[in-house]
């Protein structure tokens, strides 16, 4: 029972983790454009996160029943891999570098499984065929971790590429003004989907644990007002919605400063109207991604979108240099956290 509660807090400290980290998803734009302050703009991704974090379960059965075999799950595993997320998590938002909890969290996953499996890579479902189409690893997040952030930048350029189009004859200053108040919408609806998209992965994670603690009797002879632990069937309950919500909520209100001024200030140079296209693009992508069970990285498709955006003024309005440390940690995140919780997991073993 004390591992069960042990990866239910530790649970909980990767998703206050990913509020603080992930703040800057869903405000750097709003703050680097001046449209909100940063104190209003945690404020409003805070409660957009906290509403977004109830919309579905598509993702959360994703992590927790479609990357890796159940049997080969043990509470150790997960411990672990909970573990490597959080450190990973820690170490690039100290570095000021916008990496992925998402795939920070399905690295840590994948690598702990394998090593409680010892070393059977068999136990990853890599590509497998399900009731709703192609799953497993591969559909899942490799393929979409390398598609999205195209998309990402594609449709931030096409959207700015209209925009500009449709503005063209416009003074700047009605331009700002229009954009000043529209940016507070897109901006919503980016906290929206980021809530709904990262919230869902450490549900699945919980639900997860529950489950494996369930199959092994541990909640057998407890007092019957914890039977709210017992999970016999893989299925996110209503009280770790509302915990895992409420805890990224707290998280975002906390903030991210170090990575607001990466996303916001050192990439490219924002006005409201870019702020706009750019936000509506990742939202858009996030959300179809989220209704799909795809646990997506919303750093990599709001990073994408912002360049695709800044691009529509020259290609040297991006700071490339910046970006290439970006692209570095993403492409680091996934084996960097599998190795690290296979080494987590192989020493709790041998503790």
């Amino acid at each position: 029972m004390t591992l069960v509660l042990c990866v239910l807090l530790f649970g909980l400290v990767f998703e206050y983790i990913n509020g603080f980290h992930d703040t800057a998803n869903s405000i750097a734009t709003v703050v680097s454009t001046r449209v909100l302050s940063p104190r209003q703009a945690v404020l409003m991704a805070a409660v957009c996160n906290l509403l977004g974090a109830f919309w579905g379960t598509a993702v959360a059965e994703t992590i927790g029943n479609g990357l890796v075999e159940s049997h080969a799950v043990t509470l150790h595993t997960l411990f672990s891999a909970v573990l490597a997320a959080i450190c990973w998590n820690l170490l690039t938002w100290w570095f000021g570098l916008p990496s992925s909890s998402s795939h920070a969290l399905i690295g840590g996953l994948c690598g702990a499984t394998v090593a409680s499996a010892q070393g059977d890579l068999s136990v990853v479902r890599w590509c497998v065929t399900g009731a709703d189409g192609p799953e497993g690893l591969w559909p899942k997040v490799v393929l979409p971790m390398i598609a999205s952030p195209v998309v990402g930048l594609l449709i931030g350029y096409l959207v700015m590429g209209l925009l500009l189009a449709i503005l063209r004859n416009w003074r700047p200053y009605r331009v700002n003004m229009l954009f000043g108040k529209m940016q507070l919408a897109s901006a919503a609806l980016m906290g929206l989907s980021h809530g709904t998209n990262d919230a869902q992965k450490t549900m699945g994670i919980l639900t997860l644990a529950l489950w494996t603690g369930t199959q092994n009797g541990i909640f057998q002879d407890l007092p019957r007002w914890l039977t709210l632990f017992d999970t016999p069937h893989f299925a996110v309950h209503g009280w770790v919605k509302v915990v895992c919500s409420l805890t990224m909520a707290a998280g975002t209100a906390a903030g991210g400063w170090r990575i607001i001024r990466t996303m916001g200030h050192r990439m490219v140079r924002l006005q409201p109207v870019h702020g706009f296209a750019a936000e509506t693009s990742a939202a858009t992508v996030i959300q179809l991604a989220s209704h799909w069970g795809i646990p997506l990285s919303t750093t990599q498709v709001i990073s994408a979108s912002i360049l695709g955006v800044g691009a529509t003024r020259r290609l040297n309005a991006v700071k490339w240099r910046i970006v290439g440390r970006m692209v570095g940690a993403w492409v680091l995140t996934l084996p960097a956290t599998a190795i690290l919780s296979y080494l987590l997991e192989r020493l709790l073993r041998f503790l």
